[in-house]
C-alpha cells in the first residue's frame, strides 16, 4: 500500500495543507482516490511565501506530517511540493533549432534544443531558470503550430514562457521539507497545476484564467488556444483584508480574522447589509473586555470590498499585459482560502467585467470532503498530478487530453538543490 500513496504539500504563510491520494486498480483501470486531507497552522513562513525561520517552519511541518501519518496509518516518505513566491519572475523568449534528421521529421530532441536555445538570455542575479512552458511553434514560417512532433521542416522556432525563481528561497523551502525526513518528487506553481488538472480542454482552448487567493499572495495563470500564455504571483492576499478590518474596527488581528470569517461580505450592497452585528461571543472567545460589542455590517463590508476590489484590479493589470483584460471568453475561476469570502465572486465579476466561478476538481473520486474545499485545491492538485505521473498510459483516461508533460522531471535548479 505504501507505494500507492501520493502526497501533495502546500506550505502557506498561514497554514500547511497536505492531501493524501491513493492509486487503485479497479476493473482493469487505474484510478485515483483521495483518502486524507489535513492542515496545521504554519509558522516560519512570512509574507509573500518567504521562509523566515527554518526551525519554526520545520516544527509546523512536523506537526502536520504527524497528523497525516496518523490518518493513513503508514509513514509518508515523499511529497509533491507547491512553490508560490511573489518574487517569481518570467520571461517570454524565442529559441531556434535546425531539424536534425535527414528527412526533416521533428522529434522531441529538436524541441528540447529549441527550448534550450531560448534559455540563453541573461538571467537576473540570484535567480535561476526553473520551468519552461512552450507557447507556440513556428516551422519554416508556418506559424502557430501547436504540436510539431512528426511534422517535417528545416527550421523549428519556439516561443517559450520561462519561469525563474530566487535560488535562496527555493533552497530554504526544500531544506524545510528535507529536515522532516521527506523526499521531494517535484515542485510546481499552484495556479498552473490547478488549471491543467481541473479545467476542461475546451475552457483552456477558448481562454480562461485561474486566480488563487492565498493568505499573503494571489497567483494567477492565463490560458488561451490550449496553452499557458501568462502567469504571475502578486504580493497581496486575504490577510490584507484582515489587517484592514483590524485597523478599521480598532481591534486585535485575531479578532479581526474571526469577524471576517463569520460576518465578512465583499458586497457592500448585499441584502440585510444595514443590520448591525453582535460580536459579543467573539469578544468572549478572545477574552477581550469591550463594551462596544456592536459592529456596523455596512461599514465592515465597505472595508472588505475596498481591498477585494484592489486585489482584482491588480489581477486585471496582469490580464492587460497579455491583452486579455475583459476578453477571456470562459472567464475566471477562483480558488484558495481567500475565495471563501462571501460574495467575492460578485465583486470579482464587477471589477473584472468577466464571468466568475469557483474552481472544482473533476475526474477524481474524493472520499474526504475537506479536500474539495477551495483552500485545499493546491495540495489536492499536487497529489492528483503525482498519481497521474506514476501511471502508465492506461491511466490517461483519468485526466484530460490537454494534460501533457505539465511538469518535466526535475530541471536544472531542482537537480542542484537536491542532495546527491
Amino acid at each position: 500500500m505504501k507505494n500507492d500513496i501520493i502526497v501533495g504539500l502546500d506550505i502557506g504563510s498561514s497554514a500547511i495543507k497536505l492531501v493524501i491520494a491513493q492509486k487503485k486498480f479497479d476493473f482493469n483501470e487505474e484510478k485515483i482516490h483521495v483518502i486524507g486531507a489535513v492542515s496545521h497552522p504554519s509558522s516560519g513562513i512570512g509574507k509573500n511565501g518567504v521562509v523566515n525561520s527554518i526551525e519554526d517552519a520545520v516544527s509546523s511541518l512536523s506537526a502536520c506530517l504527524e497528523k497525516a501519518e496518523r490518518l493513513v496509518g503508514i509513514p509518508i516518505s515523499s511529497v509533491f511540493l507547491s512553490f508560490n513566491h511573489s518574487k517569481i519572475r518570467y520571461e517570454r523568449v524565442k529559441g531556434v533549432a535546425i531539424i536534425s534528421k535527414n528527412d526533416g521529421e521533428i522529434d522531441q530532441s529538436d524541441i528540447d534544443r529549441a527550448i534550450d536555445s531560448a534559455k540563453s538570455f541573461p538571467v537576473p542575479n540570484n535567480y535561476e531558470i526553473f520551468k519552461t512552458f512552450p507557447v507556440k511553434y513556428n516551422i519554416d514560417n508556418n506559424e502557430d503550430v501547436k504540436d510539431p512532433i512528426g511534422m517535417r521542416g528545416i527550421r523549428l522556432e519556439v516561443e517559450v514562457l520561462v519561469s525563474m525563481v530566487l535560488s535562496s528561497q527555493m533552497n530554504n523551502l526544500v531544506k524545510v521539507v528535507q529536515r522532516v525526513g521527506l523526499g521531494i518528487d517535484d515542485v510546481s506553481f499552484p495556479s498552473i497545476t490547478m488549471a491543467e488538472l481541473f479545467l476542461t480542454s475546451k475552457e483552456i482552448e477558448l481562454g480562461v484564467a485561474v486566480v488563487d487567493i492565498g493568505a499573503t499572495t494571489t497567483s494567477l495563470a492565463v490560458y488561451e488556444d490550449g496553452v499557458l500564455i501568462h502567469f504571475n504571483t502578486l504580493p497581496i492576499g486575504s490577510e490584507y483584508i484582515t489587517a484592514d478590518i483590524a485597523l478599521g474596527l480598532k481591534c486585535p488581528i485575531t479578532l479581526a480574522e474571526k469577524i471576517k470569517l463569520e460576518f465578512g461580505d465583499s458586497d457592500s450592497n448585499s441584502p440585510n447589509i444595514k443590520e448591525d452585528i453582535d460580536i459579543s461571543s467573539l469578544l468572549k472567545e478572545e477574552r477581550i473586555e469591550d463594551e462596544n460589542n456592536i459592529v456596523s455590517r455596512k461599514y465592515l463590508s465597505e472595508i472588505i470590498e475596498a481591498r477585494v476590489e484592489e486585489i482584482f484590479k491588480l489581477v486585471d493589470e496582469e490580464f492587460k499585459k497579455v491583452n486579455r483584460s475583459k476578453i477571456l471568453p470562459v472567464g475566471v475561476f477562483l480558488s484558495g482560502g481567500g475565495s471563501l469570502l462571501k460574495n467575492i465572486s460578485k465583486t470579482a465579476k464587477k471589477t473584472l467585467s468577466l464571468p466568475v466561478a469557483f474552481l472544482e476538481p473533476k475526474y477524481i473520486k474524493i472520499e474526504v470532503d475537506k479536500a474539495n474545499r477551495p483552500d485545499f485545491l493546491t495540495a489536492l492538485s499536487l497529489a492528483v498530478y503525482g498519481c497521474y505521473s506514476s501511471f502508465d498510459h492506461r491511466g490517461n483516461n483519468i485526466i484530460k487530453d490537454n494534460f501533457k508533460d505539465l511538469f518535466s522531471k526535475a530541471q536544472n535548479l531542482f537537480k542542484k538543490i537536491m542532495p546527491k
